[in-house]
């Protein structure tokens, strides 16, 4: 793999720090502001949005100047996003940052997939991806539990300040590895858009939302999951998420590995083992040990899922992959919302905080189904070309008798 991934980590190491730290300096930001918790919940919420909203927008704007210098714009809105947010006054501009400092999220994974594809052999492209995305899972093991520390400590205005620094050397490494590439000929934006019509990219993007939102169903409302039901310590909750940030290292690396050999294949058992690992929760999550070892495996089924079907994206939009690659990004924090939202939705019933792991299950279910549905399309797809190609095909021509 070459240095430049390194570049392209670090980038997504930073980004990753930024969107998952706030989850755990939620009370100190609302207690400095004088804000409630739910409000200042706003800072998840509209870095979501941004995140969905920024990706096609910046991804767009970006089609007129060659991608390494597009990364390397989104790292510097990432840091200046990010200072804006350690230096806010009141939380309305710290709301601001965390969108301006969203902005940058999906672009950067969008156009960072491509480029990292472009670095390598073509039996190597979602290894490649993947390398890039550890940068992302990485920052669920070490970079959230520090940068909650820090924060816990020393101030969380601290953190951010941190988290931009870490942008900064993004930046640069962005601009010292990774190569200058011209920007593609005859590339539009409307050209970027005539991927939308191919089903099977909006096949893998609905696979995107549902298989990804299964995990998060779970994992919004761990906590109180641990805690109410497992018998943890809330303190215990932080190394709870280091699992599951370990398992999806894991899953990231093992999904690319295996996603350039058996694409489909690695969905189907990820997307299959993912929802029953889900339905199980509802069991494990009554035992410490159980449920500690389940966090793992959502976390490692969950982002094995990623590598294969951020490739099929890239695949499928062949010829104007950017676009849609930067969508199918905004495509896992959509199904995080909308997760999130049913998982609140069953507790708020009253059917218990481990009812949200069935809403998880039933979301990968519907996406192995999903999968399932787009290789048979692609199946006939396939048979059907070659018909049509043999029904064009003229005879050869009869040889004539040889003549006695």
């Amino acid at each position: 793999m070459p240095l430049a991934l390194l570049a392209l980590a670090i980038g997504a190491f930073g980004i990753g720090t930024t969107e998952f730290v706030i989850m755990g300096l939620l009370p100190e930001v609302a207690a400095d502001f004088q804000v409630s918790i739910p409000t200042a919940g706003f800072l998840v919420t509209g870095y979501a949005l941004g995140v969905v909203l920024g990706a096609p927008l910046m991804t767009a704007l970006g089609t007129r100047v060659t991608r390494k210098r597009m990364l390397m714009l989104l790292m510097g809105l990432f840091v200046v996003g990010n200072v804006v947010s350690a230096v806010a006054p009141v939380f309305g501009v710290m709301v601001v940052g965390r969108v301006i400092a969203s902005l940058a999220h999906g672009a950067f994974f969008g156009i960072g997939s491509v480029v990292a594809a472009d670095l390598v052999a073509p039996q190597k492209k979602a290894g490649a991806i993947a390398m890039m995305f550890t940068g992302l899972t990485v920052a669920n093991v070490v970079g959230v539990p520090l940068g909650t520390y820090i924060g816990q400590s020393v101030g969380w205005r601290t953190t951010f300040f941190v988290v931009a620094a870490l942008g900064v050397i993004g930046l640069l490494g962005v601009a010292r590895l990774i190569p200058e590439q011209p920007r593609p000929e005859g590339v539009r934006l409307r050209h970027e858009l005539a991927a939308f019509r191919n089903v099977q990219v909006l096949l893998a993007m609905a696979m995107t939302v549902l298989g990804f939102g299964g995990v998060f169903a779970a994992i919004t409302y761990i906590t109180p999951m641990m805690t109410e039901i497992a018998g943890y310590s809330a303190s215990s909750v932080t190394w709870l998420l280091v699992l599951f940030g370990l398992g999806m290292v894991g899953g990231n690396l093992l999904g690319g590995k295996f996603a350039d050999r058996h694409l489909m294949p690695m969905l189907y058992v990820s997307l299959g083992a993912l929802a029953v690992v889900l339905a199980l929760f509802t069991l494990t999550a009554h035992n410490k040990i159980a449920a500690a070892v389940t966090i793992v495996l959502i976390g490692g089924l969950g982002f094995a899922t990623v590598p294969p079907l951020q490739k099929r994206v890239l695949d499928q939009a062949a010829g104007a992959p950017t676009l849609a690659s930067a969508v199918n990004i905004g495509a896992f924090n959509l199904g995080n919302a909308l997760s999130a939202w049913l998982g609140g939705l069953v507790i708020a019933a009253g059917l218990g905080y481990t009812a949200p792991n069935w809403v998880g299950a039933a979301l990968a279910a519907s996406a192995l189904v999903l999968a399932v549905v787009s290789s048979v399309l692609e199946r006939r797809g396939t048979v059907s070309r070659g018909r049509l190609v043999a029904q064009h095909t003229p005879e050869p021509l009869a040889t004539p008798a040889p003549q006695r």
